[in-house]
Protein backbone atom coordinates (compact mmCIF):
# COMPACT_ATOMS: atom_id res chain seq x y z
CA UNK A 1 0.00 0.00 0.00
CA UNK A 2 1.25 3.49 -0.88
CA UNK A 3 1.67 5.89 1.91
CA UNK A 4 0.40 8.76 0.16
CA UNK A 5 -2.98 7.08 -0.15
CA UNK A 6 -3.44 6.42 3.27
CA UNK A 7 -5.87 8.10 5.51
CA UNK A 8 -4.56 11.16 7.42
CA UNK A 9 -6.14 12.63 10.60
CA UNK A 10 -5.29 16.51 10.89
CA UNK A 11 -6.80 17.02 13.93
CA UNK A 12 -10.67 16.92 14.26
CA UNK A 13 -10.56 16.20 10.29
CA UNK A 14 -10.17 12.96 8.31
CA UNK A 15 -8.24 13.17 4.85
CA UNK A 16 -9.14 10.29 2.69
CA UNK A 17 -5.34 10.47 1.06
CA UNK A 18 -2.25 12.88 1.80
CA UNK A 19 -2.33 14.78 -1.63
CA UNK A 20 -3.39 18.42 -0.86
CA UNK A 21 -4.13 20.93 -3.87
CA UNK A 22 -1.85 24.06 -2.71
CA UNK A 23 -3.13 27.26 -2.68
CA UNK A 24 -2.83 29.54 -5.94
CA UNK A 25 -3.32 33.06 -6.80
CA UNK A 26 -5.85 33.11 -9.68
CA UNK A 27 -6.04 37.19 -9.85
CA UNK A 28 -9.12 36.69 -11.75
CA UNK A 29 -11.91 37.82 -8.99
CA UNK A 30 -14.07 41.25 -9.47
CA UNK A 31 -14.19 43.15 -6.90
CA UNK A 32 -12.97 40.36 -4.61
CA UNK A 33 -15.76 37.82 -5.56
CA UNK A 34 -15.24 34.23 -6.91
CA UNK A 35 -16.94 34.00 -10.74
CA UNK A 36 -17.09 32.05 -13.53
CA UNK A 37 -13.39 31.06 -13.93
CA UNK A 38 -13.67 30.28 -10.54
CA UNK A 39 -16.11 27.70 -10.65
CA UNK A 40 -14.17 26.04 -13.92
CA UNK A 41 -10.80 25.83 -12.08
CA UNK A 42 -11.45 24.90 -8.69
CA UNK A 43 -14.51 22.35 -10.59
CA UNK A 44 -11.55 20.66 -12.28
CA UNK A 45 -9.43 20.41 -8.97
CA UNK A 46 -12.01 19.07 -6.96
CA UNK A 47 -12.37 15.82 -9.32
CA UNK A 48 -8.60 15.39 -9.24
CA UNK A 49 -8.71 12.97 -6.14
CA UNK A 50 -6.82 14.92 -3.90
CA UNK A 51 -7.99 14.65 -0.21
CA UNK A 52 -8.07 18.26 0.26
CA UNK A 53 -7.99 21.31 -1.70
CA UNK A 54 -7.08 24.77 -0.70
CA UNK A 55 -8.68 27.66 -2.00
CA UNK A 56 -6.05 30.67 -2.99
CA UNK A 57 -5.37 33.44 -0.72
CA UNK A 58 -8.15 35.42 0.39
CA UNK A 59 -7.88 39.21 1.52
CA UNK A 60 -9.36 39.41 5.09
CA UNK A 61 -9.88 43.60 4.07
CA UNK A 62 -9.09 45.55 1.00
CA UNK A 63 -5.97 46.54 1.58
CA UNK A 64 -4.79 43.05 2.25
CA UNK A 65 -5.45 42.27 -1.44
CA UNK A 66 -2.16 41.34 -3.47
CA UNK A 67 -3.98 42.74 -6.56
CA UNK A 68 -7.02 44.08 -7.79
CA UNK A 69 -8.13 40.54 -9.12
CA UNK A 70 -7.82 38.46 -5.56
CA UNK A 71 -10.05 36.86 -3.80
CA UNK A 72 -11.52 38.63 -0.69
CA UNK A 73 -13.73 37.40 2.17
CA UNK A 74 -14.73 40.88 3.84
CA UNK A 75 -18.44 41.58 2.66
CA UNK A 76 -21.55 40.16 2.00
CA UNK A 77 -21.41 40.00 -1.58
CA UNK A 78 -17.78 38.13 -1.31
CA UNK A 79 -19.37 35.60 0.94
CA UNK A 80 -22.15 34.70 -1.43
CA UNK A 81 -20.36 34.41 -4.25
CA UNK A 82 -18.16 31.63 -2.10
CA UNK A 83 -20.82 30.00 -0.82
CA UNK A 84 -21.76 29.47 -4.42
CA UNK A 85 -18.88 28.14 -5.36
CA UNK A 86 -18.17 25.87 -2.19
CA UNK A 87 -22.04 24.14 -3.08
CA UNK A 88 -20.83 23.90 -6.64
CA UNK A 89 -17.37 21.90 -5.79
CA UNK A 90 -19.73 20.15 -2.85
CA UNK A 91 -21.84 17.93 -5.55
CA UNK A 92 -18.69 17.78 -7.89
CA UNK A 93 -16.32 15.50 -5.04
CA UNK A 94 -16.04 14.57 -1.56
CA UNK A 95 -12.54 16.43 -1.40
CA UNK A 96 -11.73 18.32 1.89
CA UNK A 97 -12.43 21.78 0.94
CA UNK A 98 -10.33 24.43 2.87
CA UNK A 99 -9.22 27.88 2.36
CA UNK A 100 -6.10 30.32 3.08
CA UNK A 101 -6.79 33.50 4.43
CA UNK A 102 -4.04 36.41 3.96
CA UNK A 103 -3.38 40.02 4.49
CA UNK A 104 -0.80 41.27 1.70
CA UNK A 105 0.72 43.60 3.97
CA UNK A 106 3.73 45.07 2.04
CA UNK A 107 3.49 42.99 -1.22
CA UNK A 108 -0.20 44.56 -1.68
CA UNK A 109 -1.41 47.73 -4.36
CA UNK A 110 0.08 45.80 -7.52
CA UNK A 111 -0.57 44.50 -10.51
CA UNK A 112 -1.19 40.67 -11.41
CA UNK A 113 1.80 39.01 -12.56
CA UNK A 114 1.11 38.67 -16.10
CA UNK A 115 1.06 42.60 -16.15
CA UNK A 116 4.89 42.59 -14.20
CA UNK A 117 3.54 42.51 -10.74
CA UNK A 118 4.91 45.65 -9.72
CA UNK A 119 3.01 48.30 -7.65
CA UNK A 120 0.00 49.92 -9.18
CA UNK A 121 0.80 53.21 -10.33
CA UNK A 122 -3.02 54.56 -10.83
CA UNK A 123 -5.69 53.25 -8.69
CA UNK A 124 -3.79 51.89 -6.07
CA UNK A 125 -4.18 51.68 -1.98
CA UNK A 126 -2.44 52.07 1.25
CA UNK A 127 0.10 49.76 1.90
CA UNK A 128 0.61 48.77 5.49
CA UNK A 129 3.81 46.64 6.94
CA UNK A 130 5.52 45.98 10.62
CA UNK A 131 8.33 48.88 9.34
CA UNK A 132 8.31 51.47 6.96
CA UNK A 133 10.69 49.21 4.38
CA UNK A 134 8.82 48.34 0.94
CA UNK A 135 9.07 45.10 -0.73
CA UNK A 136 11.34 46.02 -3.36
CA UNK A 137 12.54 48.82 -6.37
CA UNK A 138 9.00 50.12 -7.53
CA UNK A 139 6.97 48.71 -4.81
CA UNK A 140 4.68 50.87 -2.44
CA UNK A 141 6.24 51.92 0.63
CA UNK A 142 4.28 51.22 3.01
CA UNK A 143 3.09 52.61 6.35
CA UNK A 144 4.33 51.52 9.83
CA UNK A 145 1.13 50.25 11.28
CA UNK A 146 0.24 51.35 14.90
CA UNK A 147 -1.62 49.60 17.43
CA UNK A 148 -5.13 50.70 16.36
CA UNK A 149 -4.22 49.26 12.44
CA UNK A 150 -2.90 46.20 14.15
CA UNK A 151 -5.67 45.59 16.28
CA UNK A 152 -7.98 46.24 13.19
CA UNK A 153 -5.99 43.92 11.63
CA UNK A 154 -6.81 41.19 14.06
CA UNK A 155 -10.31 42.13 13.80
CA UNK A 156 -10.08 41.30 10.33
CA UNK A 157 -8.82 37.63 10.35
CA UNK A 158 -11.53 36.87 12.68
CA UNK A 159 -14.41 38.07 10.91
CA UNK A 160 -13.35 36.67 7.54
CA UNK A 161 -13.10 33.22 9.67
CA UNK A 162 -16.40 33.71 10.64
CA UNK A 163 -18.00 34.45 7.19
CA UNK A 164 -15.53 30.87 6.16
CA UNK A 165 -17.55 28.59 8.84
CA UNK A 166 -20.61 30.20 7.19
CA UNK A 167 -19.60 29.44 3.44
CA UNK A 168 -19.00 25.65 5.34
CA UNK A 169 -15.62 25.15 4.73
CA UNK A 170 -13.45 22.10 6.44
CA UNK A 171 -10.31 23.83 7.64
CA UNK A 172 -8.49 27.25 7.40
CA UNK A 173 -5.26 28.15 6.62
CA UNK A 174 -3.26 31.38 7.88
CA UNK A 175 -0.73 32.49 5.64
CA UNK A 176 2.04 33.25 7.87
CA UNK A 177 5.03 32.92 4.90
CA UNK A 178 6.15 34.61 1.54
CA UNK A 179 6.52 38.28 3.25
CA UNK A 180 3.09 38.92 3.29
CA UNK A 181 1.66 41.01 6.37
CA UNK A 182 2.49 38.00 9.58
CA UNK A 183 5.30 36.45 7.45
CA UNK A 184 6.85 40.30 7.44
CA UNK A 185 6.15 40.74 11.32
CA UNK A 186 8.23 37.85 12.13
CA UNK A 187 10.90 38.03 9.78
CA UNK A 188 14.15 40.77 11.20
CA UNK A 189 14.75 41.79 7.72
CA UNK A 190 11.44 43.37 7.15
CA UNK A 191 9.86 44.28 10.96
CA UNK A 192 12.70 46.92 12.16
CA UNK A 193 9.99 47.63 15.03
CA UNK A 194 11.47 48.75 18.83
CA UNK A 195 8.41 48.65 20.31
CA UNK A 196 6.41 45.23 21.69
CA UNK A 197 5.85 43.31 17.96
CA UNK A 198 9.52 44.13 17.22
CA UNK A 199 13.11 42.96 17.98
CA UNK A 200 13.05 39.82 19.69
CA UNK A 201 11.65 36.57 18.50
CA UNK A 202 9.10 36.82 21.29
CA UNK A 203 7.99 39.93 19.85
CA UNK A 204 7.57 39.92 16.48
CA UNK A 205 5.76 36.36 16.88
CA UNK A 206 3.16 38.49 19.34
CA UNK A 207 0.42 39.80 16.57
CA UNK A 208 0.70 36.61 14.59
CA UNK A 209 -0.14 34.27 17.42
CA UNK A 210 -3.16 37.49 18.44
CA UNK A 211 -4.41 36.48 14.64
CA UNK A 212 -4.16 33.09 15.47
CA UNK A 213 -5.47 33.53 18.74
CA UNK A 214 -8.36 35.58 17.42
CA UNK A 215 -9.31 33.13 14.49
CA UNK A 216 -9.18 29.95 16.78
CA UNK A 217 -11.56 31.19 19.18
CA UNK A 218 -14.39 31.78 16.34
CA UNK A 219 -12.70 28.63 14.41
CA UNK A 220 -14.65 25.58 16.21
CA UNK A 221 -12.51 22.96 17.55
CA UNK A 222 -14.26 20.61 15.04
CA UNK A 223 -13.17 22.35 12.43
CA UNK A 224 -9.42 21.94 11.80
CA UNK A 225 -6.65 25.26 11.80
CA UNK A 226 -3.46 25.61 9.90
CA UNK A 227 -0.81 28.26 8.76
CA UNK A 228 1.53 28.19 6.08
CA UNK A 229 5.17 29.05 7.43
CA UNK A 230 8.58 29.85 6.31
CA UNK A 231 11.17 27.42 7.09
CA UNK A 232 14.24 29.70 5.92
CA UNK A 233 14.28 33.61 4.32
CA UNK A 234 17.40 32.34 1.93
CA UNK A 235 19.15 35.70 3.05
CA UNK A 236 21.27 37.23 5.39
CA UNK A 237 19.50 38.55 8.36
CA UNK A 238 15.76 36.72 8.22
CA UNK A 239 14.52 34.50 10.30
CA UNK A 240 16.38 31.41 10.96
CA UNK A 241 14.90 27.93 11.56
CA UNK A 242 15.56 27.95 14.57
CA UNK A 243 13.58 30.62 15.17
CA UNK A 244 11.08 29.07 12.55
CA UNK A 245 11.12 25.89 15.10
CA UNK A 246 9.86 28.07 17.72
CA UNK A 247 6.94 29.46 16.38
CA UNK A 248 6.06 26.63 15.16
CA UNK A 249 6.24 25.15 19.09
CA UNK A 250 4.01 28.38 19.99
CA UNK A 251 1.63 27.70 17.19
CA UNK A 252 0.89 24.56 18.40
CA UNK A 253 0.49 25.82 21.95
CA UNK A 254 -2.02 28.27 20.20
CA UNK A 255 -4.43 25.64 18.78
CA UNK A 256 -2.75 24.88 15.23
CA UNK A 257 -3.18 21.48 13.94
CA UNK A 258 -1.32 22.00 11.13
CA UNK A 259 1.67 23.36 9.20
CA UNK A 260 2.84 23.77 5.88
CA UNK A 261 6.52 24.68 5.45
CA UNK A 262 7.49 26.85 2.78
CA UNK A 263 10.31 29.56 2.66
CA UNK A 264 11.28 32.94 0.87
CA UNK A 265 9.83 35.64 -0.89
CA UNK A 266 10.20 38.12 1.90
CA UNK A 267 12.92 40.30 0.10
CA UNK A 268 12.28 41.10 -3.80
CA UNK A 269 15.26 39.24 -5.89
CA UNK A 270 16.13 36.87 -3.51
CA UNK A 271 16.97 32.94 -5.44
CA UNK A 272 15.54 30.19 -3.34
CA UNK A 273 17.91 27.49 -4.36
CA UNK A 274 15.04 25.10 -5.60
CA UNK A 275 15.10 21.25 -6.67
CA UNK A 276 12.61 18.53 -6.04
CA UNK A 277 12.33 18.20 -1.94
CA UNK A 278 14.33 21.02 -1.12
CA UNK A 279 12.07 21.90 2.27
CA UNK A 280 12.04 18.32 3.04
CA UNK A 281 14.33 18.25 5.70
CA UNK A 282 12.72 21.35 6.84
CA UNK A 283 9.63 19.49 7.26
CA UNK A 284 10.94 16.99 8.44
CA UNK A 285 12.60 18.63 11.30
CA UNK A 286 9.50 20.65 12.54
CA UNK A 287 7.11 17.22 12.54
CA UNK A 288 9.57 15.46 14.77
CA UNK A 289 10.46 18.87 16.75
CA UNK A 290 6.55 20.21 17.48
CA UNK A 291 4.41 17.21 16.87
CA UNK A 292 2.31 19.09 14.52
CA UNK A 293 1.09 17.45 11.46
CA UNK A 294 3.02 18.61 8.82
CA UNK A 295 2.31 19.57 5.25
CA UNK A 296 5.46 19.56 2.53
CA UNK A 297 5.49 21.51 -0.40
CA UNK A 298 8.59 22.14 -3.07
CA UNK A 299 8.88 20.37 -6.43
CA UNK A 300 7.21 17.13 -5.49
CA UNK A 301 5.94 16.38 -8.50
CA UNK A 302 7.10 12.78 -8.67
CA UNK A 303 4.68 10.49 -7.12
CA UNK A 304 7.22 7.98 -5.76
CA UNK A 305 9.64 11.19 -4.36
CA UNK A 306 6.14 12.28 -2.69
CA UNK A 307 5.32 8.92 -1.03
CA UNK A 308 8.68 8.51 -0.10
CA UNK A 309 8.40 11.85 1.63
CA UNK A 310 5.84 10.11 3.56
CA UNK A 311 7.24 6.93 4.08
CA UNK A 312 10.56 8.38 5.70
CA UNK A 313 8.64 10.63 7.96
CA UNK A 314 9.56 13.79 6.71
CA UNK A 315 5.99 14.79 6.22
CA UNK A 316 2.83 14.13 7.05
CA UNK A 317 0.96 14.82 3.99
CA UNK A 318 1.89 16.76 0.45
CA UNK A 319 0.73 19.68 -1.24
CA UNK A 320 1.18 19.70 -4.97
CA UNK A 321 0.84 23.14 -7.38
CA UNK A 322 2.21 23.73 -10.51
CA UNK A 323 1.69 19.92 -11.43
CA UNK A 324 -1.82 19.87 -10.97
CA UNK A 325 -2.04 23.06 -12.93
CA UNK A 326 -0.27 20.97 -15.78
CA UNK A 327 -2.06 17.88 -15.44
CA UNK A 328 -5.40 17.99 -13.07
CA UNK A 329 -5.52 14.22 -13.13
CA UNK A 330 -2.14 14.17 -11.32
CA UNK A 331 -3.28 12.49 -8.39
CA UNK A 332 -5.32 9.83 -10.59
CA UNK A 333 -1.83 8.89 -12.51
CA UNK A 334 -0.13 8.85 -8.82
CA UNK A 335 -2.18 6.22 -7.74
CA UNK A 336 -1.72 4.10 -10.92
CA UNK A 337 1.63 4.59 -10.78
CA UNK A 338 1.69 3.98 -6.89
CA UNK A 339 -0.16 1.00 -7.47
CA UNK A 340 -3.02 1.88 -5.55
CA UNK A 341 -5.69 2.28 -7.51
CA UNK A 342 -8.31 -0.01 -6.37
CA UNK A 343 -7.57 1.91 -2.87
CA UNK A 344 -8.33 5.02 -4.65
CA UNK A 345 -11.48 3.65 -6.21
CA UNK A 346 -12.42 2.86 -2.52
CA UNK A 347 -11.70 6.82 -1.17
CA UNK A 348 -13.27 8.47 -3.57
CA UNK A 349 -15.62 7.06 -6.42
CA UNK A 350 -17.44 4.42 -4.01
CA UNK A 351 -17.64 6.86 -1.14
CA UNK A 352 -19.53 9.34 -3.19
CA UNK A 353 -20.12 6.98 -6.48
CA UNK A 354 -22.68 10.65 -7.58
CA UNK A 355 -20.13 12.61 -8.15
CA UNK A 356 -17.45 10.28 -9.61
CA UNK A 357 -18.91 9.51 -13.08
CA UNK A 358 -16.44 11.91 -14.54
CA UNK A 359 -13.93 9.98 -12.27
CA UNK A 360 -14.73 6.81 -13.27
CA UNK A 361 -14.27 7.57 -16.92
CA UNK A 362 -10.67 8.80 -16.26
CA UNK A 363 -9.52 5.86 -14.22
CA UNK A 364 -11.06 3.65 -16.80
CA UNK A 365 -8.79 5.09 -19.68
CA UNK A 366 -5.48 4.90 -16.98
CA UNK A 367 -6.55 1.19 -16.80
CA UNK A 368 -5.92 1.43 -13.21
Amino acid sequence: MSALFTSLQIGPMSVANRVFVSPMCQYSATDGRSGDWHLQHYGSLAVSGAGALTLEATAVSPEGRITNGCLGLYDDAQELALAALVSFLRRLSPVRLGLQLNHAGRKASCSPPWEGGGGLEEGGWAVLAPSAIPFGAGRPLPAEMDEADIARVVVAFAASARRALRVGLDYLELHLAHGYLLSSFLSPISNRRADRYGSSLCNRMRFPLAVVAAVRAVWPADKALGVRINAHDWTDGGLSFDETLEVCCALRAAGVDFVCVSSGAVVEGVRIPAAPGYLLEYAGRVRATTGLVVRAVGMLHQPRMAAAAITRGDADCVAIARALLFDPRWTMKAAHVLGAGDLFSRQFMLAAPERWSGGRAALAALDV
